[in-house]
């Protein structure tokens, strides 16, 4: 198995080409999670402040052998904690959770427009990052006109933009715009959940053809649309599948066919950034 080379960030930072998800993986079952995955060889893992995991992220990355230099650590601003000040003393709280001085990844989870202090505490990120307490800074569930205002305050555009992206909601336009503005695309729900995309048949013939198993043929899907996937799984066997990419990329026309998948809004919920909101 050979897996595709690292992103470069617009930042100078690097991440690798597939991560681990783990929300909701809270307990003794998170922790084996991760570090089963750090095991497999995922080197970027993915939490929350919301996601109720931080410590157990944490601990799991400290009892593990992989050296600490290789390992990604991503974590997120919950929408309570918008404004500069706020900001700061909630990444002081999420590196204590994770036991970490520094934070690779860290990101506003929500924008939250109607709070409408999302500018705020990316300007406090700003500052984390100048101040060395974070590798690099980014977004999740961003618009272009929420990115555009970041840009247009500070100067600064994200690294990353964390959306929703799956067959049925392939967010193409947005794609676009971060991959001309040099924001790389990490995709959360990368295999749709309980949608369930790849059992349509269309993505089991791509699979049959290469001779991998469907939710292997969406994540080399992403991969080659230059996106990030964090697919999450407690069960190791499947942590692997997801993990391993095949040997041969999908075609142009193959690319086209999942992408065709998708519906006018094929979202998981009612996740609109311009009037979902999450504290």
């Amino acid at each position: 198995m050979t897996l595709p080379a690292p992103h470069l960030l617009n930042d100078g930072s690097q991440l690798p080409a597939i991560g681990f998800g783990t929300y909701p993986l809270t307990g003794s079952e998170g922790a084996d999670a991760v570090s089963s995955a750090l095991e497999i060889g995922y080197r970027l893992i993915d939490t929350a402040v919301n996601y109720g995991n931080e410590d157990v992220v944490g601990r799991a990355i400290a009892a593990s052998d992989v050296p600490r230099s290789e390992i990604v650590v991503t974590t997120k601003l919950p929408g309570r904690d918008h404004g500069y000040d706020e900001t700061l003393r909630s990444f002081e709280a999420s590196a204590e959770a994770l036991g970490l001085e520094t934070i690779d990844l860290y990101l506003i989870h929500w924008p939250n427009p109607s709070v409408g202090k999302f500018a705020e505490s990316w300007k406090a990120m700003v500052q984390l990052q100048k101040d060395h307490r974070v590798r690099s800074i980014g977004v999740s569930n961003f618009t272009e006109a929420f990115l555009e205002r970041l840009g247009a305050e500070t100067g600064v555009l994200p690294a990353v933009n964390q959306i929703e992206v799956h067959p049925y909601f392939p967010q193409d336009a947005l794609v676009e715009y971060h991959r001309e503005h040099g924001i790389l695309t990490e995709a959360w729900s990368p295999l749709g959940k309980r949608a369930a995309p790849y059992q349509e048949q269309v993505i089991a013939d791509i699979a049959n053809a290469h001779g991998i198993t469907p939710t292997q043929a969406v994540l080399r899907w992403h991969v080659q649309r230059g996106i990030v996937p964090l697919p999450k799984s407690a069960n190791p066997e499947r942590q692997r599948s997801n993990f391993e990419m095949p040997g041969d990329d999908l075609t142009v026309d193959e690319i086209a066919a999942i992408t065709a998948l998708g519906k006018p809004d094929g979202r998981l919920f009612g996740g609109d950034p311009n009037t979902h909101e999450e504290m």
